[in-house]
């Protein structure tokens, strides 16, 4: 049985939405600033809203990479805990997205209430997409940043941008009026009262799904032809492409689980400063239902999502301050990592 966890509005409010049994694993599996532990006023912070959220995230990756489960109990039963350093979301910029906004404004409408900030711009030139990183700006280290790639549908041909309209056009908007208008108080005010925070952080968690219609074979396979990105879009939507494990020595960390059999990326990507390495699990294979031609339903194994793993070493030293870490991406890197849901080998 679970040590009862003493984590303030934080723990409150994530109790009253998935029960004390989740959050107390929750607790157990993740590193939580004791700051944000601590808060037990009558309001929730941005900030305690931003991590809840990532921690709710980061449960609804456990349960769709069975990799990933196996890697948090591995973690737990030696000791250890997962520090979430990013999530990564992927993204569309194409007008007429349905009820949608298009590209990353789906999910930076959603962060800057949230008390996140840009953080960084990468193109990603090899798969005609742009990436952007977001930092939570109260606690930009220990609350998980967001990584969003903008798809760019121009850059493809024409069968490709008709087949991604027919998907795009269904999507539907998830923001409720009433979390429109709890978002507004947050972003104006930087907190809300529990109650309303019960109220919106299963809206929020929501707008990280997919938002689409159910696809037909056809256009998955005529974007699949040009971008494993957009294919993976189609059937996945905004859910979390992957969630990250900050460790400190990522090579040690490649080589345990090489040797667990767990699914692991091949190499270790090193950005162009030295100071990021990452690697990655490869995606789970997931069941995915497609339309036929005549209207019948035809089940699929198509990619999913899977866990990274990141060190970053400190920013270099500026006065006698507190070294900060280097809380970039690489362009590089990304484009190596985003491989682990296509059928390529890295």
């Amino acid at each position: 049985m679970m040590q009862p966890v003493h984590g303030g509005t934080l723990q409150t409010i994530l109790d009253r939405s998935i029960g004390s049994e989740r959050t107390a694993r929750l607790f157990q599996v993740l590193v939580i600033d004791l700051a944000l532990m601590e808060d037990s006023a009558q309001r929730a912070s941005r900030a305690i809203l931003a991590q809840a959220l990532n921690m709710l995230l980061f449960e609804d990756l456990l349960e769709r990479v069975p990799a990933a489960k196996t890697y948090v109990e591995h973690c737990l039963s030696h000791g250890k805990t997962v520090m979430h350093d990013h999530g990564a979301v992927r993204t569309i910029a194409m007008s007429g997205m349905g009820d949608l906004p298009a590209g990353e404004e789906s999910i930076a409408r959603i962060l800057r209430p949230l008390g996140y900030a840009l953080n960084g711009v990468y193109p990603l030139e090899r798969l005609r997409m742009t990436g952007r990183s977001y930092a939570q700006v109260d606690f930009p280290e220990e609350i998980a940043q967001f990584f969003i790639s903008e798809l760019h549908p121009e850059r493809f041909s024409a069968e490709f941008q008709a087949a991604l309209k027919h998907i795009v056009t269904t999507s539907t908007n998830p923001l409720t009026p009433e979390a429109k208008g709890l978002l507004e108080e947050l972003e104006s005010s930087h907190s809300l009262n529990v109650d309303q925070a019960v109220v919106l952080l299963p809206v929020l968690v929501s707008c990280f799904g997919r938002q689409h219609k159910e696809v037909t074979l056809a256009d998955y396979e005529i974007l699949l032809a040009e971008s494993a990105e957009a294919a993976w879009i189609s059937t996945e939507g905004n859910a979390f492409n992957h969630a990250t494990d900050r460790v400190e020595d990522v090579d040690q960390l490649a080589s345990e689980q090489k040797a667990l059999g767990q699914p692991m990326k091949a190499v270790v990507e090193t950005s162009q400063s030295g100071r990021v390495r990452q690697t990655a699990f490869r995606a789970a294979q997931v069941s995915r239902t497609f339309r036929m031609s005549d209207g019948s339903p035809l089940e699929k194994e198509v990619p999913g999502s899977f866990l990274e793993f990141i060190t970053r070493l400190p920013l270099p030293e500026e006065g006698a301050g507190k070294r900060r870490l280097d809380l970039s991406f690489d362009s590089s890197n990304a484009q190596a990592i985003f491989k682990m849901t296509s059928a390529a080998k890295s």
